[in-house]
């Protein structure tokens, strides 16, 4: 029998990156839906990722924590997707998932978080300035169709729902190469699958039928 794949997750958090991965690779799968601050925190969930955070997934034994981690593992677990890198793609394809992980994640949420990063001091954080940020990520997305060349990979789920994200939420630039770009990859069944699951699962207001 197939190894059981687990998928936690909060409809409010960055599973949903995770969610549109799982549904482009096309197994079955289980959701665990937690809650933050109880059920996200409690020993049964610390026990698969002691930071109490999500996403998260179990597959058989194996557990991967981290977005960027989880669509790597999916991408190269089940290669009749087509989502892994080839040899040609594999550079670009790990440079800018894990730049968007790294550099990219840190200057966006130190800017929403109203932290700015002294000028004399920007040589010590490793996301440089947020325009400097913007100005590689829109190199990076000009440069060819997808993130790592012609053709859809794992990488563009990560990096374009962190475009994605940014522009629905005004934390990113609204430049036309990012609307472009989020435009080309965005357009995928499994994204509108995902999304609606996820959309499903959103608490409902408290006046709400």
């Amino acid at each position: 029998m197939a190894e059981e794949l687990v998928f936690y997750t909060n409809p409010m958090s960055r599973g949903r990156i995770a969610r549109w991965m799982i549904e482009e690779i096309g197994q079955p799968y289980r959701t665990e839906y937690l809650d933050f601050g109880t059920t996200m925190k409690a020993p049964e969930y610390l026990s698969v990722n002691p930071m109490g955070k999500v996403p998260a997934i179990k597959h058989g034994d194996t557990v991967v924590t981290e977005g960027a981690a989880i669509c790597a593992y999916l991408a190269e677990t089940f290669p009749q997707a087509g989502l892994a890198p080839t040899a040609a793609e594999r550079g670009r394809y790990f440079r800018w998932m894990f730049f968007a992980a790294g550099p990219m994640e840190m200057a966006v949420t130190n800017r929403a978080l109203g932290f700015e990063i002294p000028a004399e001091r920007l040589r010590m954080a490793g996301c440089g300035s947020l325009d400097h940020v913007f100005d590689t990520l829109e190199q990076a997305v000009t440069a060819s169709p997808f993130i790592a060349g012609d053709r859809f990979t794992a990488a563009d789920v990560y990096v374009g729902s962190h475009v994605g994200w940014g522009l629905n939420f005004g934390t990113i630039e609204k430049r036309p190469a990012f609307i472009d770009y989020w435009s080309r990859v965005s357009d995928r069944d499994a994204y509108r699958r995902g999304n609606e699951i996820d959309n499903a699962a959103m608490p409902k207001p408290a006046n709400a039928r």
